[in-house]
């Protein structure tokens, strides 16, 4: 019974950590997501970020065995799921570059919503009383935090800078998700996500040759380029944590601690860059990422 209650409290301790070390790892990233965007730009932020991520995956491969052959239908869906986290990223950042990085932060706790929605129209899975409650909380606090209520004191609706951009950026990581479970269900999580990582490098070059993007740090600091690669590095440790403690962990302890890394991102932006917020916008960042947590119970 002793060995049957350590083994037990190993899974649990494993799989808080690797949540924590989820909702850390995403979190920073998006903070200094949101830093460099206003720097170099979104683009050249996640290029250079996910280039640099795909080296600590690789060296994955030595670690842990991976499955290589791959359905043909899962052949189709690895360049698409690309594409569509690509596009969640751009705007996602794109949101960092012209808007408040707390707001923008909270608003993105909307890709839960969107997950579950696709989730229920295509993947026929339901979801209870809780995680409903939780939906409605994530809406109620994300339509608060991103309301610029200073023009509404003044008769006039607006939402805050950036929020149009985020809310795209959230649409296209539900989407994302979805077919990111189908395709780690048939070949698991490590090639799905060197394979995805793989897929954004090569979709982001070819949209910057169709599209004329310049690529190069050549203006850049070394100390920005050295952040932004730290950046992949940081959000491929969170990725490979969560996906590693999914194998041997409890999801149900991993997901809800994992996707409060609005909490880090916020938190961040208010101390170092003083992000100012009106009590409304506060208190929706707090219903909202409450709301992320009550999903995952």
């Amino acid at each position: 019974m002793l060995r049957d209650f350590a083994e037990i409290m190993n899974t649990s301790l494993i799989s808080i950590l690797c949540g924590l070390g989820g909702m850390l790892g995403w979190g920073i990233y998006d903070f200094l997501g949101g830093v460099y965007s206003k720097q170099i730009g979104p683009f050249k932020s996640i290029f250079w970020s996910q280039l640099a991520g795909t080296l600590p995956i690789i060296a994955l491969l030595l670690v842990f065995t991976a499955r290589f052959d791959i359905p043909v239908p899962v052949m189709f869906l690895i360049p698409v799921a690309a594409v569509v986290y690509s596009a969640g990223y751009l705007f996602f950042f794109r949101g960092f570059e012209i808007g408040n990085i707390s707001i923008v932060a909270a608003t993105m706790n909307l890709w839960a919503v969107f997950t579950m929605l696709f989730a229920f129209a295509f993947m026929g899975q339901r979801l209870t009383r809780i995680q409903s409650l939780g939906v409605f909380m994530i809406i109620t606090g994300v339509t608060l935090a991103s309301l610029n209520w200073n023009e509404i004191r003044n008769h006039r609706f607006k939402l805050s800078l950036g929020v149009k951009e985020t809310v795209i950026g959230a649409f296209f990581f539900g989407v994302f998700w979805n077919i990111s479970e189908i395709i780690s269900e048939e070949i698991g999580w490590l090639p799905t996500t060197l394979f995805v990582k793989i897929g954004i490098v090569v979709f982001l070059l070819l949209f910057s040759f169709f599209r004329k993007r310049e690529l190069a740090l050549t203006t850049a600091t070394p100390k920005t380029k050295g952040m932004v690669l730290l950046m992949g590095c940081i959000e491929a440790g969170a990725v490979a944590g969560v996906n590693y403690g999914l194998t041997i962990g409890d999801a149900i302890l991993i997901t809800p601690i994992s996707s409060a890394l609005s909490i880090v991102t916020i938190l961040l932006a208010i101390l170092f860059l003083k992000d100012r917020i009106t009590r409304f916008q506060g208190a929706g960042m707090i219903t909202a990422v409450a709301g992320i947590i009550v999903t995952g119970l």
